[in-house]
């Protein structure tokens, strides 16, 4: 198949879960505003993102080994897929040895035993999800996605309107739903036949790891990124901002959701083409086709924004709106960022991948603690935005040392302006704003709209040829 469409092959099939998932975590959004007060969305926040921040420690990323070595045709499945597993289980016998830490902590103290469970079978999914993938299992990977979004659904009706368990429930709700994921992989896909703890090829295994460990800071240092905001929110603004603040942040999930259907579908194909001589075309005109959708994607939240959070959320949420148009453009530059994973993952190099996301969390945490008693919330915004930013600017230039692409960097430029402006007149309030952000909208798809179409005839171009 064509590569082109092999990859919108790929990326129809996520996106037919991944859009059916999300439009239904969104739907329900209401009544999670409606069911638990800021403060208690502030805590579920902090309970997350801590599990999260325990993720990689735990799993030594191996995650990321698994897929990248799946995907090798010289390396034995049964090794990647053992390893993977094995690694995990180890990983969190090691792990349980620090519970009194957590206990001492007050903040999440009372949640320990959740944390805990949220992060063993977060590990497992991860591996067994990643792997299915790999094996090429899309449709599968993808009603599992959707299956798995239904099911967390379900538990949460259950545990917070009927059995009212607040922030115990939502958290339970995601522990189970990872079990029943588990347990279906493992049957619907036969994973028992590439499980073989014993019979592990050492050498693939330190490969694995050389591969994986470097991706552990990395790792911590995008969570810092993501994450480090909502606890110093909280430190200075109190857990009631950072509830509002957590509730902003859901939606540029629609962005980020949009990012994460083509970067799974682009992650396969990156690594496929890589040692193709015609790569630096292909990164080129794939590069043009994504920067173009992500900027209208968020040009159009911005201009809509209030509408979304009055649909989306209760009134006592209301005022989160205000974070939303910097959120926005950050989610813009994490998934431009993100872009380049792919890239260094083909050419494994999960070092310098670690090293521009390491600047990246220093800057964030240090204008985090620099803008936030100033500037509240929207502080951390910008701060989360400027560390994204920097970390795009560093990628496209370290990147041309082992993969060079062109990127057109004059309609870049002036889609980054008419954002920002659309920005700056939503945050102002300016009269008439709203004229203003539809003649903005407008320009940004005169500007984009051919790539687009250059898009639909190359397809159309390599379906005839096919």
């Amino acid at each position: 198949m064509n590569k082109y469409l092999k990859l919108v092959s790929n990326v129809m099939t996520f996106a037919l879960g991944a859009f059916s998932s999300k439009i239904l975590v969104f739907l329900l959004m209401p009544l999670y505003t409606r069911l638990l007060t800021t403060y208690d969305y502030g805590v579920i926040d902090n309970i997350v993102n801590t599990a999260n921040l325990m993720i990689p420690i735990v799993s030594l990323s191996i995650t990321e080994g698994v897929i990248r070595f799946s995907l090798d045709k010289s390396i034995k499945k049964s090794d990647a897929f053992s390893t993977g597993i094995k690694t995990v289980i180890i990983g969190f016998a090691v792990f349980s040895f620090f519970v009194p830490v957590f206990l001492k902590i007050k903040f999440i103290a009372p949640y320990t035993a959740l944390i805990y469970l949220y992060v063993l079978m977060a590990c497992l999914r991860s591996v067994c999800s990643q792997f299915v993938r790999a094996l090429g299992l899309i449709r599968l990977y993808t009603f599992d996605g959707v299956a798995t979004t239904a099911i967390v659904i379900l538990f949460n009706i259950v545990f917070l309107i009927y059995f009212k368990m607040g922030i115990t429930g939502y958290v339970l709700s995601i522990i189970l739903t990872d079990v029943v994921s588990v347990i279906f992989l493992f049957w619907s896909a036969k994973l028992n036949r590439y499980f073989k703890p014993f019979n592990i090829s050492p050498h693939i295994s330190r490969q694995m790891l050389k591969y994986s460990i470097p991706m552990i800071p990395n790792t911590l240092f995008w969570w810092i990124t993501n994450a480090s905001d909502r606890y110093i929110v909280t430190y200075y603004m109190g857990a009631d901002i950072n509830g509002l603040y957590a509730a902003a942040y859901k939606i540029p999930t629609i962005i980020t959701t949009i990012s994460g259907i083509f970067m799974q579908g682009w992650q396969l194909s990156a690594i496929s083409e890589y040692s193709n001589h015609d790569k630096s075309v292909f990164y080129s005109n794939i590069f043009k086709y994504f920067q173009s959708l992500i900027f209208l994607c968020a040009s159009g939240i911005v201009l809509f924004i209030k509408v979304i959070t009055v649909v989306l959320v209760a009134p006592d949420y209301y005022p989160s709106w205000q974070y939303v148009p910097l959120l926005v453009i950050a989610s813009v530059f994490s998934s431009l960022a993100i872009f380049y994973n792919s890239i260094y993952m083909s050419a494994k190099k999960s070092t310098s991948i670690m090293v521009t996301t390491f600047i990246g969390a220093a800057l964030n945490v240090a204008m985090n603690f620099m803008l936030i008693p100033r500037y509240g919330a929207n502080g951390a915004a910008f701060a989360t935005f400027a560390s994204y930013f920097i970390v795009f600017v560093i990628r496209v230039i370290d990147s041309h040392r082992f993969s060079p692409f062109s990127i057109d960097a004059a309609k870049f430029a002036v889609n980054f302006m008419l954002l920002s402006v659309q920005i700056a007149i939503m945050l102002s309030e300016v009269k008439h704003w709203a004229v203003y952000e539809i003649i903005l909208v407008l320009i940004m798809i005169s500007i984009n709209i051919k790539n687009f179409f250059d898009a639909v005839i190359r397809i159309v171009k390599s379906r005839k040829k096919a």
